[in-house]
């Protein structure tokens, strides 16, 4: 039986794709279930058989498959019984599904190369039904294992598994899914999530315009659900809850891939997806109140560009409260993003870089081209000075121009916000990531002076970025994860803003930790030989969480610029405190700026205690104010 490629969050939201591990030799996977006498009984066997083959590099996972199984109690199960192989929740029952599995303890070893089930069965004979023995007599899971890495058949392939019996109610229902109605069902779900992108003159690289190209590409839109690539939302749904979330519910993706694995029928009724559509507008968001033109700039067909920061005179004539704002870029091919931000005065270089930013009009990713403010809130734009951009251009292969433009969108003066939106950045530019190394994390943070509420988060990495976590830390020390991407996935960036605004405590801590892939086995690592630091391109890296916020109390005429300040200036102690315990010790000083200060700690460490305090450190941040 083959095996194709799925993509499940473990027990502790940690996001495990089957084919990335195609550079084992082989992959155990065993049925998991919690309470299950026989999975508690056979866990200890099947740890010495992961130890036993631990240099060989064989990949152990669990499959939790049941439907009275969620995260949190599969946790428990974990943390009681010890088990510390990764736990995939299967909360859909699509693999199960898909592997025919049928109950608990049930192991199957998968040949990476071949994708195929080369062994079915039981850890051993150890243990059965109210029975176990002392030893095994048959060692069925090492025994295939051995096989298998000698490059030789498994002798005994399939065994009869002693388990729980796992309910997978689907299976009953298979005439049942030749009846989902393409026309009821399938158009209304493809029509809410898929299509916005997938048609004519959409993102998407084809055009849901029929049901003939729909079931032509069914077996690649079965593919992309189960590996979670599309559709692009990437928080873990566990975690959190954001405006705007663009993920199929449980239900959605086991109705579509049932109909796909039900052949796709057309049923009866007439064809939604290819009556004639209106065209994509120029603006979705109507017709601005001003357009902000960036300088053309000529892509290459090839090659590596660097960042461009164009900076043009601000435009207003008068004060502004921005509502909402549209990117439009000219060449969407090239274009992967676009940042912008306020300048208090036009740069004499003209290059409107983000050390001098102020206040944002908007910013750019693929299937993010809008900014829209909440309900009361805006940012104040003021006039004069200059607005800097940045754009990062990605080569396809043919010369393109691109002349971007954002459609800005004000309040009128007789509606304007009572609240005042602010923004900042959690950054780490002493990120060192190891050559040939994956899982590498990276942590910054930000402490707010004042009471705040945090309104969204953006975070940002570039090709070798795995996972990103966004988590509050409370003055009591008590933790709250805010969001989770347990797969980031550059290609896809975008601003995740929460349902209900998050209270900021003053002396809370936003912790941002990035987990890097410099191994072979990241497909978009353009080299795992080096080691990788803070660069712009992206073949370097970055830690950039952006977060969107309000001060508490803060309103429009009665602002308090001076917290941000003094936000901002908590970054660099936040960047290089990576263990988040209110002290710099030298082992925790890398890159440039490390470097620097550890060439001056024992002097800057006036009560030798082998640690930095903020108040030692004050005398850093002076001295790097005046450079």
């Amino acid at each position: 039986m083959r095996v194709d490629d799925f993509e499940l969050l473990d027990h502790k939201g940690a996001a495990h794709r089957l084919y990335y591990y195609d550079d084992a030799p082989a992959i155990v996977l065993m049925v998991q279930g919690n309470g299950c006498p026989i999975v508690r009984n056979v866990m200890p066997g099947l740890r010495a058989v992961r130890d036993a083959y631990a240099d060989k590099g064989v990949k152990f996972l669990l499959l939790n498959s049941n439907l009275q199984d969620n995260r949190t109690s599969i946790n428990a199960e974990a943390e009681a019984f010890g088990y510390d192989i990764p736990v995939l929740v299967d909360s859909n029952q699509l693999v199960g599904e898909a592997l025919k599995v049928s109950r608990t303890a049930e192991v199957f070893v998968i040949d990476p190369k071949s994708k195929k089930v080369v062994y079915h069965g039981p850890v051993d004979d150890r243990v059965t039904y109210e029975v176990q023995k002392e030893k095994a007599d048959n060692n069925y899971l090492a025994n295939a294992l051995d096989a298998v890495l000698a490059g030789e058949s498994v002798a005994i392939a399939d065994v009869d598994s002693p388990g729980c019996i796992i309910n997978f109610p689907e299976n009953n229902k298979r005439d049942q899914h030749a009846d989902i109605s393409y026309h009821d069902t399938i158009v209304p779900l493809l029509e809410q999530n898929c299509v916005g992108c997938h048609q004519v003159g959409g993102i998407g690289p084809w055009a849901m315009s029929s049901y003939e190209m729909v079931k032509g590409f069914s077996p690649m839109i079965r593919e992309v659900i189960r590996t979670d690539r599309m559709p692009p939302w990437h928080a873990d749904p566990e975690i959190g809850h954001f405006l705007r979330d663009k993920s199929l519910s449980a239900n959605e993706i086991k109705t579509l891939v049932h109909w796909i694995e039900a052949g796709s029928p057309r049923g009866e009724g007439p064809d939604p997806l290819a009556e004639p559509r209106e065209p994509l507008k120029e603006w979705p968001l109507g017709k601005p109140d001003l357009i902000v033109k960036l300088p053309a700039f000529t892509v290459p067909a090839t090659g590596v560009v660097d960042y461009q920061y164009p900076v043009i005179d601000n435009p207003l004539t008068e004060p502004k409260w921005l509502k909402a704002s549209t990117v439009k870029v000219g060449a969407r091919e090239a274009v992967h993003h676009v940042l912008s931000g306020m300048m208090k005065e036009k740069p004499a270089n003209g290059r409107g870089g983000q050390r001098d930013w102020g206040s944002s009009i908007g910013g750019y990713a693929v299937g993010a081209e809008s900014n829209i403010a909440r309900q009361d809130h805006g940012t104040y734009l003021p006039v004069g000075g200059a607005i800097g951009f940045q754009l990062h251009y990605t080569t396809f292969g043919k010369e393109a121009v691109d002349q971007t433009e954002i459609g800005l969108y004000f309040y009128k003066d007789d509606e304007l916000p009572e609240l005042m939106t602010r923004r900042s950045v959690v950054i780490d530019v002493s990120i060192e990531i190891p050559a040939n190394t994956a899982g590498h994390e990276e942590t910054s943070y930000l402490e707010f002076p004042q009471d705040a509420i945090l309104l969204g988060a953006f975070p940002h990495a570039h090709y070798r970025g795995q996972s990103s976590t966004l988590t509050i830390r409370y003055p009591d020390g008590k933790e709250e994860l805010l969001l989770s991407l347990p797969r980031y996935d550059f290609n896809w960036q975008r601003d995740y803003e929460f349902t209900e605004p998050v209270e900021v405590p003053a002396g809370s801590k936003l912790i941002a930790v990035n987990a890097y892939d410099n191994s072979s086995q990241n497909p978009a690592n353009p080299d795992p030989s080096g080691v990788i630091t803070w660069g712009e391109q992206s073949h370097e890296e970055m830690l950039f969480t952006a977060i969107s916020y309000r001060w508490k109390g803060e309103t429009r005429v009665n602002q308090t610029p001076q917290y941000s300040k003094q936000l901002s200036d908590t970054r660099m102690f936040g960047m290089l405190d990576d263990n988040v315990n209110d002290l710099l010790e030298k082992s925790e000083l890398k890159g440039r700026v490390g470097n620097m200060i550890a060439a001056s700690f024992d002097r800057l460490d006036r009560d030798s205690d082998g640690a930095l305090s903020h108040d030692e450190f004050a005398a850093v941040a002076a001295m790097m104010a005046q450079r």
